[in-house]
């Protein structure tokens, strides 16, 4: 199991302790980064190296010295040393190095003192080595818990669907097409992003387990994975004894996801090369409603056309969201925060409670991208209410984040017509739940996953226009119709005596008509 906030805080005190005399680079670096990752429970081996040869573009050669590829560069110098030049220099490295492997995040140290720098947001902490204990959230990346920017066409979400696609065309070309490509595909993809974000334990599990234990021929790669799927689809009490060790460290995940036996495919050298190169590629950084382009790069453009799928912009989703149901929650929420009476603090829990019973629909879903963003900004609203419940100097370290949030997955309803956009949507849920559950614990210093998944969004198989909307979703339980239908764009505030969801569109009392 992960550490969790306070234990890493305890052994990052021991650490602090232990290095406070360390100050040179040459002899004791490589000794305090291993015992750096340690402080996380993670081996430094297993994700990071050192002495990394890159040719930079003044055509000089430079080693990195320690280099997680897509995540972290370390630029570590003696003490006392300027620790600007040092962070030019790490800038040197990552301008050389392909775009795959460019990473978030550069520390540069001295020893005495850590400047990291996110440069996804734009961010830099700098901190004495004796206050890291204070400071180990920063660093929740190396357990695959980190704050995360959304942003429409971001690079590492294209070059990952065209990963997807890669493997998809070759495992077409092979004759494994599909119903069972398709399903197999979504597993892959969830267990990728479980392989990076901390679902699978530690990190890059997968890649050494497919890496080390599967022919370079590719011959057995295909039973491997069937067994894998199985294995992650059994309760670890229900495992037989005799189960491969390695196999048997992945968790339980449930949900169905793996529950359907598939055909098994029959990859090749060529093949398994496509499927590792996924497995390298950080996942921890994808926008699960990108999954909706992940599902047009890999889905046949006449089938595309006819069907009309869309993949709708985080941008133009907001837009349609914000005047319909979370502009109001949000000034609600203000108005709440900014009262000093007795009863402010009850009235936040009811307001909580009540975020926690809204249901959302999307009767034309997709690949659940509207869903997905809203579920976001649900959980977002949902973490600022629990901060001002639970203020930072008055929370209590027993506090289990499990235990705080009221907002799930199965508050969201949706009906496509493709099984396989269906499937997509489902699994970008729980993939953007994960994120969100990471979140919360990165506010309230306990480690939160929702593993084995429990609850599920409630996505239909089915034609809109001939499916009884209230089999689904009963018209009293509906609170807000939206989405970006294949007939035209439109989002309504359902009313609990206006609604009628059996055959036709909501009435509204208001409508907002996106500008996808």
């Amino acid at each position: 199991m992960r550490l969790s906030w306070n234990e890493v805080r305890v052994r990052a005190a021991s650490f602090a302790k232990e290095w406070r005399d360390a100050a040179y680079e040459k002899g004791e670096t490589q000794s305090f980064y291993n015992d750096f990752f340690e402080v996380f429970d993670v081996r430094r081996r297993s994700v990071a190296r050192y002495e990394e040869h890159v040719a930079r573009l003044d055509n000089r050669s430079g080693f990195i010295d320690l280099f997680w590829p897509g995540v972290l560069i370390v630029e570590q110098k003696s003490a006392g040393r300027d620790l600007g030049k040092a962070y030019g220099q790490a800038g040197e490295y990552f301008d050389a190095l392909p775009e795959r492997d460019r990473p978030r995040y550069i520390l540069v140290s001295d020893f005495r003192t850590f400047e990291l720098h996110d440069l996804d947001d734009r961010e830099t902490v700098s901190f004495p080595l004796a206050d890291l204990p204070g400071q180990v959230e920063a660093f929740g990346f190396i357990l695959g818990v980190q704050r995360r920017t959304f942003r429409d066409q971001d690079p590492v979400n294209i070059e990952a669907a065209e990963l997807v696609g890669r493997l998809h065309d070759a495992l077409d070309a092979a004759g494994y097409r599909g119903h069972d490509l398709e399903r197999f595909l979504v597993r892959i993809v969830f267990c990728l992003f479980a392989d990076d974000t901390g679902i699978f334990e530690p990190r890059d599990i997968l890649y050494d387990f497919l890496e080390s234990r599967t022919r370079p021929d590719g011959i057995d790669l295909g039973p491997m994975l069937a067994q894998l799927f199985q294995v992650l689809n059994t309760p670890e009490s229900r495992r037989t004894a005799t189960l491969d060790e390695e196999m048997a460290r992945f968790p339980y995940v449930n949900g169905d996801l793996f529950d359907e036996p598939l055909r098994i495919p029959a990859f090749d050298a060529s093949m398994r090369k496509k499927l590792l190169d996924a497995c390298r590629f950080d996942w921890s950084n994808i926008s699960p409603a990108i999954f909706g382009a992940l599902f047009q790069s890999v889905m046949d453009p006449g089938e595309r056309r006819r069907q009309g799928a869309h993949y709708t912009t985080e941008k133009n989703i907001l837009k349609v969201i914000g005047p319909l149901f979370l502009d109001d929650l949000r000034a609600e929420f203000e108005r709440l925060k900014a009262r000093k009476d007795n009863r402010r603090r009850a009235d936040l829990g009811r307001f909580q409670e009540k975020l926690g019973r809204l249901t959302f629909f999307d009767p034309a879903c997709g690949c659940g991208n509207f869903l997905i963003i809203a579920y976001r900004e649900l959980r977002e609203l949902e973490i600022e209410v629990l901060k001002e419940l639970h203020r930072k100097g008055e929370r209590q370290l027993d506090v289990l984040a499990a235990e705080l949030s009221l907002v799930d997955v199965d508050q969201f309803y949706g009906i496509e017509i493709g099984e396989f956009p269906v499937r997509i949507a489902e699994t970008a849920m729980w993939m953007m739940d994960h994120i969100m559950n990471n979140r919360l614990s990165l506010e309230f210093g306990q480690t939160y996953t929702r593993i084995p998944l429990e609850t599920s969004p409630h996505i239909a198989h089915g034609d809109a226009l001939e499916t009884d909307w209230g089999d689904l979703l009963a018209p009293e339980k509906c609170s807000f119709v939206f989405g970006n239908p294949p007939s035209g764009a439109r989002s309504s505030r359902a009313q609990p005596s206006a609604p009628r969801c059996g055959g036709s569109r909501p009435s509204a009392e208001r409508a907002a008509r996106s500008t996808m």
